[in-house]
């Protein structure tokens, strides 16, 4: 079935010409002397004219989620040792306990960081905090996952979505803006209008693994179903913490036909 044309996809942005690049440049400096930019995560002062909104010791900090790890959930195993036809001393195909008892409804999920302090609280800022500039360098971030997966592969990359009424009080969905970002670095269409989320849920932080799976339930809707047919699609999200949210929405897509569905997160709880 031919692909029907992305509602999103990347595009490149045009570059202004040499007097619009200046009065730019000159704007940039004066707003960065008036409102001087700081760290999200450790309130440092950024350099003048620095367009990354983290610093550089914070990204030395980020935990990077490095192999061996569960071939379909990502969740690390720790450090073993090498040995021969394996990765990192555990078998390239290894699955994790979890994984083997009940495997999840999803081909694979890999995230980029581990969920600890300075991915943390840049994720806050980002969500929370008006620092919609994070989605840039988390993005990028979320994207050198594609070491760890076949991203020629992928057809399609599809946001997580809030609920309408959560994205108003918001501003936007965090998720497309991530979407967006690793859409435009890897060469794949973001489709927005797939995925719907039907019901407000709770928020799932103080829910456990068990509450968070009930609360999920139902709660989405597939409003494309022929655009996944046949395909490898790809959810993405900023944090996995028990895979709820991305178990409940690859099962609706794999009950429409969806060949492979993988999810990426920034972060994941572990």
């Amino acid at each position: 079935m031919p692909l029907v044309p992305p509602v999103e996809h990347p595009q490149a942005v045009a570059t202004p010409s040499g007097t619009r690049a200046g009065w730019r440049g000159w704007i940039i400096t004066a707003v960065d002397l008036l409102f001087p930019p700081f760290c999200p995560v450790c309130r440092v002062r950024l350099d003048a004219g620095r367009r990354d909104p983290l610093c550089g010791a914070c990204w030395e900090h980020l935990e990077r989620i490095p192999p061996p790890v569960c071939r379909v959930c990502g969740r690390p195993f720790g450090a073993f040792t090498d040995g021969p036809g394996r990765m990192g001393g555990m078998p390239a195909v290894h699955l994790c306990g979890a994984c083997r008892a009940h495997p999840p409804s999803y081909s694979y999920a890999r995230a980029a960081a581990r969920y600890g302090d300075v991915v943390r609280q840049a994720i806050l800022a980002f969500k929370f905090g008006g620092r919609r500039a994070l989605a840039a360098p988390l993005g990028d971030l979320l994207a050198e996952t594609a070491a760890v997966i076949p991203v020629q592969g992928v057809d399609l990359l599809l946001p997580v979505p809030l609920h309408r009424r959560r994205e108003r009080e918001r501003g936007f969905n965090q998720s497309r803006l991530l979407a967006r970002r690793v859409g435009t670095v890897w060469g794949v269409p973001v489709r927005a209008d797939v995925l719907a989320r039907a019901a407000a849920t709770l928020p799932q932080t103080d829910l456990g693994a068990e509450d968070r799976r009930a609360n999920v339930r139902g709660a989405f809707t597939l409003r494309r179903p022929d655009v996944v047919v046949g395909r490898h699609v790809l959810l993405v999200d900023d944090i996995m913490t028990t895979g709820a949210t991305a178990g409940e929405c690859a099962a609706l897509l794999r009950d429409a036909g969806a060949a492979t569905v993988g999810v990426v997160t920034v972060a994941r709880v572990v």
